[in-house]
């Protein structure tokens, strides 16, 4: 178990900043919204002539590496649209346009979704210029998706409230009659990250003896002590600032980047039984229209340079191999206590278990 509190001097001292990060803004690799928003290009531009990107990171991320783009890619400027909503909705919305579709990237996504969506036939194959710095293990093998970032899942606690000692230590400590009425979660079926965590308590029983209730158990006590389902990461923050709740789960990026960005009083658990380490990925969305344009934009994404940009000012821990002299202070001594997860297992059964606790779980506590 490692235990952090996340305060200005701490972040400061690690060199987890610079003065130009103020500038940009932190996110999750599944910052879902509960309402997608839209940044428009013009409307006199064909969709053949630019890109549409469906995302789930955060809106100023995404604003600033489009405008990056733009820049290397002049011809692209004021042709790039960007959807943002939650990873399982801009999957469902992919699946929903397979026809006629209305985008060309898909820019983040859990493992598990971007596989659902290469079998359903709803990604192109393309190799990035840079595939080579991914290892096998992290992108599809026929090509169809691959791994951008890497986000280990903690336990975040309001740190004016609790300190790392009284914070929960585990998974199973947030079971805890201790904590009736003191967890607040982001609601769990449209969000990828929430998905993953919760699908993976399950698999920690599952995994001994090939049966999911232990696993249920520990949810429907978790239920029971949650006082508030958040309809979105803002307001998720926004409770956990507030005192609604005093713990939350969530990913480790937001956990660093939220304290330094907005100011957020909080610290964050690396759990002893180790934190599901979730893929988020980027493909190229089937649409011959957008094909160029979405090729030009994975390989700029996926470019070392821009990787170890956005470590040091998003705080991401890239899936590519990054050179240590390219690494934020922050990354070159980082561990992570990674749950042992058969990712096969996993994906056959999470949409199983996640249907289960949302017919049978939610709320009931």
């Amino acid at each position: 178990m490692k235990a952090h509190k996340i305060t200005r001097p701490l972040l400061a001292a690690a060199g987890l900043a610079s003065a130009g990060a103020l500038l940009l803004s932190g996110c999750a690799g599944d910052v879902s919204a509960a309402k997608p928003t839209q940044t428009k290009a013009s409307a006199t531009d064909a969709p053949s002539e630019g890109l549409t990107i469906y995302t789930g990171r955060d809106k100023d991320e995404v604003a600033w590496v489009v405008g990056e783009f733009e820049k290397k890619f002049p011809e692209y400027k004021g042709k790039v649209q960007t959807v943002i909503a939650g990873a399982q909705d801009n999957l469902d919305r992919v699946r929903a346009e397979k026809g006629n579709p209305q985008a060309g990237f898909l820019w983040g996504g859990t493992q598990q979704q971007f596989e659902q969506a290469a079998s359903e036939g709803l990604l192109d194959a393309y190799t990035p210029k840079n595939d080579k710095g991914v290892p096998d293990k992290y992108k599809d093998p026929e090509n169809r998706w691959t791994a951008e970032m890497l986000l280990p899942e903690v336990i975040i606690y309001n740190s004016d409230l609790l300190t790392e000692k009284t914070a929960p230590q585990d998974w199973a400590d947030l079971a805890s009659p201790e904590w009736k009425d003191k967890i607040v979660i982001r609601d769990v079926m449209p969000s990828g990250t929430m998905r993953t965590i919760y699908a993976s308590m399950v698999y920690s029983a599952f995994a001994k003896d090939g049966k999911p209730e232990a696993g249920y158990d520990l949810l429907k006590k978790i239920d029971a002590n949650t006082v508030s389902y958040a309809a979105n990461p803002d307001d998720m923050y926004t409770q956990l600032d507030q005192g609604t709740g005093q713990v939350t789960v969530w990913n480790m990026q937001d956990a660093l980047i939220q304290p330094l960005k907005n100011n957020r009083p909080w610290g964050y658990i690396m759990p002893k039984s180790g934190a599901p380490v979730l893929v988020d990925g980027v493909g190229i969305i089937k649409n011959a229209k957008q094909a160029s344009a979405s090729k030009s934009f994975m390989d700029f994404l996926m470019e070392p340079g821009m990787q170890a940009k956005l470590a040091t000012d998003y705080y991401q821990i890239p899936a590519m191999d990054i050179p240590k002299d390219k690494q934020p202070t922050w990354m070159k001594d980082f561990k992570i206590n990674e749950m042992k997860i058969d990712w096969k297992v996993f994906a056959d059964h999470q949409s199983e278990w996640m249907t289960y606790w949302a017919d049978n779980i939610k709320d009931k506590g």
